[in-house]
C-alpha cells in the first residue's frame, strides 16, 4: 500500500530559494505538520559544494563565468546544475523507508535507472561510486548521467538527485572537477539518444519511478506565485506551527 505524499512541480528556481524551501519542508515533515513531500525543479547555472568538497582542487571556473557558487550541507563533493537538468528533492521520513541511509541512496539510484530505462537507456551503478552511469559503449568509457547527494537529519532527508536531460555537460569537467572524479566523463539523455529532449518530457516518468520505488501516492499541489514558492496547503501548515 502506498503512502500519501505531496508533489511539487516547480520551474526554474534559484538555488538559495530551493534550499530554504527544503529546510522548511523538512521541519514540517519532521513534526508531522505535512506529509512527505517531493520537489521537482530546475536551477539556473550554479556550482554547489558538498561537505567533502576540496575547493582548491575541484573549482577552476573561467574568469567572468556567470554562475553562482553555494556551499551546502549535503554529502559528496562539487557538482553543477543548470537548466536542462531535472533536479529532484525528496523530503522523506526514513522511519517509513527502512531507517537506512545507504538503502535510501540505492533506492534513488533505482528510481533513476527505471526512469532512464523508460527511454531505452540501460544505465547502471558502480560499486563505490554514488550516482548513475551509462556503461562503456562504442569506444566510450563509463559516463555519469545522474548525480546524488543527500542530507539526513532526524531521519528526514533533504537534497536528492540531478539527472542530466539536455544541457551542455562541459562545465562538469571544464569548470569543476565534478564529484571529485579526475577522469570521469559526463553525459546527458539527449546526447545518448542523439536527439533533443525537453525536461518536461522526462519529469512524469521520473515522478512515477520515484513513486514506485518508495511506495508513494502523490497529491500534486499548485505552486504559489508569491514569494518563497509556497503552495497554499504547505503555507497554511507552516503558518500554524
Amino acid at each position: 500500500m502506498r503512502r500519501g505524499a505531496y508533489l511539487l512541480r516547480l520551474g526554474l528556481v534559484p538555488y538559495a530559494e530551493a534550499l530554504d524551501l527544503q529546510r522548511s519542508l523538512a521541519g514540517a515533515v519532521s513534526q508531522g505538520a505535512i506529509p512527505e513531500t517531493v520537489v521537482f525543479l530546475e536551477h539556473p547555472p550554479v556550482v554547489t559544494m558538498g561537505r567533502r568538497t576540496e575547493a582548491d582542487r575541484e573549482l577552476h571556473l573561467p574568469e567572468g563565468a556567470e554562475i553562482e557558487i553555494h556551499e551546502t550541507d549535503r554529502g559528496g563533493k562539487s557538482t553543477y546544475h543548470a537548466p536542462g537538468q531535472l533536479v529532484c528533492y525528496p523530503i522523506l521520513d526514513l522511519r517509513h523507508h527502512g531507517k537506512d541511509v545507504k538503502r535510501y541512496v540505492r533506492d534513488l539510484e533505482e528510481a533513476l535507472i527505471r526512469t532512464l530505462a523508460a527511454f531505452g537507456l540501460e544505465a547502471t551503478r558502480y560499486e563505490g561510486l554514488t550516482g548513475v552511469w551509462m556503461p562503456p559503449s562504442g569506444g566510450q568509457g563509463p559516463r555519469k548521467i545522474a548525480s546524488i547527494g543527500v542530507h539526513v537529519s532526524r531521519w528526514v532527508t533533504t537534497h536528492g538527485y540531478a539527472l542530466n536531460v539536455d544541457l551542455d555537460p562541459a562545465p562538469f569537467t571544464e569548470w569543476i572537477t565534478a564529484c571529485g572524479l579526475e577522469d570521469a566523463q559526463f553525459t546527458t539523455m539527449a546526447r545518448e539518444l542523439s536527439r533533443e529532449l525537453p525536461v518536461d518530457d522526462v519529469r512524469p516518468t521520473a515522478i512515477e519511478a520515484l513513486a514506485e520505488v518508495f511506495g508513494l501516492d502523490f497529491e500534486e499541489l499548485p505552486a504559489d506565485e508569491g514569494p518563497g514558492l509556497w503552495p497554499q496547503p504547505i503555507h497554511a501548515s507552516l503558518a500554524s506551527r
